[in-house]
Protein backbone atom coordinates (compact mmCIF):
# COMPACT_ATOMS: atom_id res chain seq x y z
CA UNK A 1 0.00 0.00 0.00
CA UNK A 2 1.44 3.17 -1.00
CA UNK A 3 -0.04 6.63 0.09
CA UNK A 4 1.36 9.88 -1.28
CA UNK A 5 0.63 13.53 0.48
CA UNK A 6 0.29 16.74 -1.00
CA UNK A 7 -0.72 19.86 -0.57
CA UNK A 8 0.96 21.44 2.63
CA UNK A 9 3.07 25.06 2.48
CA UNK A 10 3.18 28.23 4.34
CA UNK A 11 0.33 30.01 4.69
CA UNK A 12 -1.18 32.90 7.30
CA UNK A 13 -3.23 32.63 10.35
CA UNK A 14 -6.51 32.73 9.19
CA UNK A 15 -6.35 31.06 5.76
CA UNK A 16 -7.03 27.92 4.04
CA UNK A 17 -5.31 24.94 2.43
CA UNK A 18 -6.53 21.94 1.22
CA UNK A 19 -4.11 18.50 1.45
CA UNK A 20 -5.07 15.52 -0.95
CA UNK A 21 -3.27 11.96 -0.27
CA UNK A 22 -3.01 9.11 -3.04
CA UNK A 23 -3.43 5.62 -2.29
CA UNK A 24 -2.74 2.23 -4.59
CA UNK A 25 -1.95 -1.07 -3.79
CA UNK A 26 -5.15 -2.18 -2.80
CA UNK A 27 -9.01 -1.30 -2.94
CA UNK A 28 -9.65 2.03 -1.46
CA UNK A 29 -13.00 1.79 -1.35
CA UNK A 30 -12.88 -1.01 1.61
CA UNK A 31 -11.09 0.59 3.84
CA UNK A 32 -11.18 3.84 6.19
CA UNK A 33 -8.82 7.07 5.83
CA UNK A 34 -7.36 8.89 8.42
CA UNK A 35 -5.10 12.32 8.62
CA UNK A 36 -2.38 12.39 12.07
CA UNK A 37 -0.39 15.37 12.51
CA UNK A 38 2.87 15.63 14.58
CA UNK A 39 4.44 19.18 15.49
CA UNK A 40 7.83 19.38 16.09
CA UNK A 41 8.39 17.74 19.89
CA UNK A 42 5.22 16.97 20.34
CA UNK A 43 3.38 12.87 19.81
CA UNK A 44 2.01 12.33 16.66
CA UNK A 45 -2.18 13.59 17.00
CA UNK A 46 -5.45 12.12 15.62
CA UNK A 47 -6.81 14.92 13.43
CA UNK A 48 -9.99 13.37 11.46
CA UNK A 49 -11.06 10.11 10.25
CA UNK A 50 -13.41 8.92 7.37
CA UNK A 51 -15.22 5.37 6.83
CA UNK A 52 -15.39 3.40 3.81
CA UNK A 53 -18.01 5.16 1.90
CA UNK A 54 -17.19 8.37 2.85
CA UNK A 55 -20.80 8.79 4.84
CA UNK A 56 -19.34 8.91 8.59
CA UNK A 57 -16.63 11.22 9.63
CA UNK A 58 -14.69 12.12 12.86
CA UNK A 59 -13.11 14.68 13.64
CA UNK A 60 -10.63 15.95 16.45
CA UNK A 61 -12.02 18.87 19.24
CA UNK A 62 -9.34 20.86 17.73
CA UNK A 63 -9.99 21.07 14.48
CA UNK A 64 -13.81 20.64 14.72
CA UNK A 65 -15.78 22.77 12.62
CA UNK A 66 -12.64 24.40 10.76
CA UNK A 67 -11.28 21.53 9.34
CA UNK A 68 -13.72 18.62 6.63
CA UNK A 69 -12.41 15.24 5.74
CA UNK A 70 -13.42 13.69 2.81
CA UNK A 71 -12.75 11.04 -0.04
CA UNK A 72 -13.22 10.60 -3.36
CA UNK A 73 -13.15 6.71 -4.32
CA UNK A 74 -13.29 7.23 -7.56
CA UNK A 75 -9.64 8.97 -7.43
CA UNK A 76 -8.71 6.81 -4.70
CA UNK A 77 -7.95 9.96 -2.75
CA UNK A 78 -8.73 11.37 0.51
CA UNK A 79 -8.67 14.78 1.10
CA UNK A 80 -8.55 17.28 4.23
CA UNK A 81 -9.71 20.65 4.13
CA UNK A 82 -8.21 23.27 6.54
CA UNK A 83 -9.99 26.39 6.86
CA UNK A 84 -9.29 29.58 9.72
CA UNK A 85 -5.69 28.23 10.27
CA UNK A 86 -4.24 29.18 13.75
CA UNK A 87 -0.45 29.07 14.17
CA UNK A 88 -1.37 25.72 16.86
CA UNK A 89 -2.03 23.77 13.15
CA UNK A 90 1.49 23.53 12.31
CA UNK A 91 2.72 20.23 12.11
CA UNK A 92 3.34 17.48 9.81
CA UNK A 93 0.84 16.06 8.70
CA UNK A 94 0.26 12.22 7.38
CA UNK A 95 -2.45 10.55 6.21
CA UNK A 96 -3.03 6.91 6.72
CA UNK A 97 -5.35 3.58 6.47
CA UNK A 98 -6.00 0.42 8.06
CA UNK A 99 -7.77 -2.94 8.18
CA UNK A 100 -11.58 -1.62 9.43
CA UNK A 101 -13.73 0.52 6.89
CA UNK A 102 -14.66 2.35 9.88
CA UNK A 103 -13.92 5.43 11.53
CA UNK A 104 -11.07 5.21 14.49
CA UNK A 105 -9.15 8.11 16.47
CA UNK A 106 -6.64 5.69 17.13
CA UNK A 107 -3.09 5.32 15.90
CA UNK A 108 -3.23 1.63 16.28
CA UNK A 109 -6.00 1.18 14.04
CA UNK A 110 -3.39 2.42 10.89
CA UNK A 111 -1.04 0.06 9.59
CA UNK A 112 -0.25 2.29 6.60
CA UNK A 113 1.18 5.93 6.50
CA UNK A 114 2.14 8.44 4.40
CA UNK A 115 5.39 10.14 3.88
CA UNK A 116 4.09 13.17 5.52
CA UNK A 117 3.27 17.21 4.28
CA UNK A 118 4.29 19.82 6.27
CA UNK A 119 1.83 22.71 7.14
CA UNK A 120 3.02 26.08 8.66
CA UNK A 121 0.65 28.41 9.70
CA UNK A 122 2.37 31.95 9.95
CA UNK A 123 0.87 34.68 12.69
Amino acid sequence: VQLQASGGGLVQAGGSLRLSCAASGRTFEIYAMAWFRQAPGKEREFVASINRSGGSTLHADSVKGRFNISRDNTKNTVYLQMNSLKPEDTAVYYCATGRSGSVSFRISGYDYWGQGTLVTVSS
